[in-house]
């Protein structure tokens, strides 16, 4: 029953021929949610979605929701599967139409209001949870169930769910006392606006740790356009004459490879660093120690050492013991690689006579003139060939053909939130219509750092619905009339994206529970999709000059792919930094929390051997989101996890003819579509026929030697 704000999968159609009927509302009829949306799949009417709907339309779907289990909970009748089980999973349709909703504007285009709202619900909506996962007639029913489901002549996927329902809701408290609920009540409302004030005080501190310069020189090495977009970015604050660089999620900024002066970089790197820690209404640092405490005591009160043990255990990892040994076993060589880097960037600096040690603002700039040098070419050179629309419909939808056979067609008749939203029908091979893909591409002062992928609508059989899936990015927008460039990140990330969508979209689960797959599984099938994006049909196929047509030269694609291990060493040591960063905090017991942020952060990557000044943590603490406010609390080593099941995927792929429909009907077959039916790794056997090996992985990233 937990709902995550910005994942939810949403269950809110009205289908005839099922025995269910929503219950009637009580909000005004003029509300868009009184009633399930009447677009194609139930898709969201965001031209009639105001701020003013949200506040009656949760208030009435905790009522009917509430209203529903307490009918499940208080039924006079034996506990069956059905009444209990399946009524449990058709409860909550409005509360889970509004939440998607939500969590979608939230996201991607949030304002004051919405900001306000989201606090005052977080401790609400925790509150609600807890009532329901905390009923102690509600559990009785579940563990009746649980206690004889070997007689109860389910299907696997139903004994599977019922199963889960008993683990989520003991991971949740049901076992506790009385006393013990009231204390974890307490404890995750205090905890839901912690981190909704985290979340928020990220967003309100990058715009303004926004890096202000006087003359157009300071910029140096950024094109005329850039410089011009950063005087409009000033001249729209107020600061006429000025030029306004934005800050972006990660501890490292776009600027930093471009910029010729170094005091400009120094500056751009020390504002994003110091985001969430030095002072002021947006300051993190006391957030931060209040959450770690919480959560520290909350997994106490659950039976848990830590916060990490509990989180874990509930995972594909399942101990902190095979995370910590996962980590460890990349940190050494990965800061080898980095210092090996590091040593070819002096040399850069040295040639030049620059004559200064290299710093962390140094190397982004250095770096990309070494690989100049190595490979004779820069980054910059690709980017005419990576044009958007083309990346996205002759690479990404061109892929998605070949090896599924999904044919798309842009549409226009659906509101969007925004301008910059496509839609898109997506059919599938026999010419049924699979689902419906959004694709918001642009940064936003209004919209959170990163790229996501969101359901406005999940699929279950159960409900008949269908999937709605959006894709978030945060691309530069171009002047109006200018093309939209990607850099090879970019272009990465489009394709990464687009496999939570395809993740999603290809779910043929009952249930709308075992949508859900663990959280260190998530990205697991994104990171298998992007190997298309370098694939030689694939890539011949989009990667075409924005201006000529002309595809990229072979000369520049070998050198592409000669240089795919370059700077790996810095791209690990960074990841690492802060997967370790965000098991130091959770590993703690409750008499463990420091009262020091930044000096905990400072030893705990000593502690881990990956304190190299010149390679910064992904993420410092403070603007961690990841870990303090999103779903990767103790689990943002789960990208590295996936990894391994990503590299040998791709070698699974490769050894069996690259991109077929054979192979791709195969992946969908006994993966995709299986969402969270049965353990995730029996499903990764299913698919390659054995268990996942790390060496492909430590080829992948150039660690395979010291």
């Amino acid at each position: 029953m937990n709902r995550p704000q910005m994942l939810l999968i949403a269950a809110s159609v009205a289908v005839a021929n099922l025995a269910y009927a929503e219950p009637a509302s009580m909000l005004e009829a003029s509300n868009p949610f009184a009633k399930p949306s009447t677009l194609q799949f139930q898709y969201p009417p965001f031209d009639k979605i105001k701020n003013e709907h949200f506040a009656p339309a949760f208030a009435e779907g905790m009522r009917q929701e509430a209203a529903e289990i307490e009918a499940i909970a208080n039924n006079k009748a034996a506990p069956t599967f059905e009444n209990t089980i399946v009524a449990m999973e058709r409860s909550g349709r409005l509360l889970d139409r509004v939440g998607a909703a939500f969590g979608t504007l939230q996201g991607s285009y949030t304002n004051d209001t919405l900001q306000a709202l989201a606090k005052e619900l977080a401790p609400k909506q925790a509150a609600h949870n807890d009532a329901i996962r905390l009923n102690p007639k509600l559990y009785a029913r579940i563990k009746a169930l649980y206690d004889k489901r070997d007689k109860l002549n389910l299907d696997a996927e139903s004994k599977y769910l019922l199963e889960r329902y008993h683990t989520d809701f003991v991971r949740a408290g049901a076992q506790l006392s009385s006393a013990d609920k009231d204390k974890l009540k307490a404890m995750n409302g205090q905890l839901a606006a912690l981190s909704t004030q985290f979340a928020q005080n990220v967003l309100k501190e990058a715009n303004a740790s926004a890096l202000v310069v006087d003359t157009r020189a300071e910029l140096a090495g950024m094109s005329d356009k850039q410089i011009d977009a950063a005087a409009a970015e000033a001249k729209k604050r107020g600061l006429d004459g000025k030029f306004v660089i934005p800050v972006v999620n990660t501890t490292q900024q776009a600027g930093l490879s471009v910029l010729t002066n170094r005091a400009t970089r120094e500056k751009l790197l020390a504002a994003s660093l110091a985001r969430g820690s030095r002072g002021g209404e947006f300051d993190n640092k006391n957030i931060v120690l209040q959450i770690a405490k919480l959560r520290a005591e909350r997994a106490v009160l659950l039976g848990y050492p830590n916060y990490a043990a509990y989180n874990l255990e509930d995972q594909t990892a399942k101990t902190t013991g095979a995370v910590n040994k996962l980590l460890a076993e990349f940190a050494k060589p990965a800061v080898n690689n980095a210092r090996k880097e590091a040593a070819e960037i002096q040399k850069a600096i040295d040639a030049e006579k620059g004559g200064f040690q290299a710093a962390a603002h140094d190397w982004a700039f250095y770096s990309d003139k070494v690989r100049q040098q190595r490979y004779a070419f820069d980054a910059g050179q690709l980017r005419p060939y990576f044009e958007l629309n083309r990346v996205l419909q002759d690479g990404v939808f061109f892929a998605a053909n070949k090896e599924f056979g999904l044919t798309f067609k842009e549409r226009k008749d659906l509101p969007t939130y925004v301008e910059d939203v496509r839609t898109f029908d997506v059919f599938d091979a026999d010419g049924s219509q699979l689902a419906i893909f959004t694709f918001d591409p642009y940064a936003r002062s209004n919209k959170r750092g990163g790229a996501w992928a969101n359901a406005l609508v999940g699929q279950a059989k159960l409900l008949g619905t269908k999937p709605v899936i959006a894709n978030n990015l945060n691309i530069a927008k171009p002047a109006a009339g200018e093309p939209t460039l990607l850099t090879y990140d970019e272009v990465r990330t489009t394709f990464h994206e687009f496999g939570h969508a395809l993740h999603s979209m290809f779910s043929e689960v009952k249930y709308p529970r075992l949508a859900r797959v663990p959280r260190d599984y998530v990205e697991f099938p994104s990171q298998v999709n992007e190997m298309w994006m370098a694939w030689p049909e694939v890539l011949a196929n989009y990667a075409k000059h924005y201006q000529t047509g002309e595809p990229m030269p072979k000369e520049l694609l070998d050198k592409v792919q000669a240089s795919a291990q370059f700077n790996e060493g810095f791209r690990t040591t960074e990841y690492l930094a802060a997967s370790l960063l965000d098991q130091a905090w959770h590993q703690l017991a409750p008499n463990q929390i420091p009262t020091d942020v930044l000096a905990f952060e400072a030893e705990a990557l000593k502690k881990a051997g990956v304190d190299f000044a010149l390679v910064p943590p992904r993420y410092r603490t403070t603007y961690f989101s990841h870990t303090f406010s999103g779903g990767y609390s103790a689990g943002y080593y789960g990208y590295l996890w996936a990894e391994k099941l990503d590299a040998d995927t791709v070698n699974w792929f490769k050894e069996h003819g690259g991109l077929t429909r054979k192979n791709g009907d195969h992946f969908r077959k006994t993966l995709l579509s299986r969402g969270g039916t049965l353990d995730a790794m029996q499903m990764y056997r299913n698919f390659s026929g054995r268990d996942a090996q790390v060496q492909p992985l430590l080829e992948r990233r150039g660690l395979t030697g010291e």
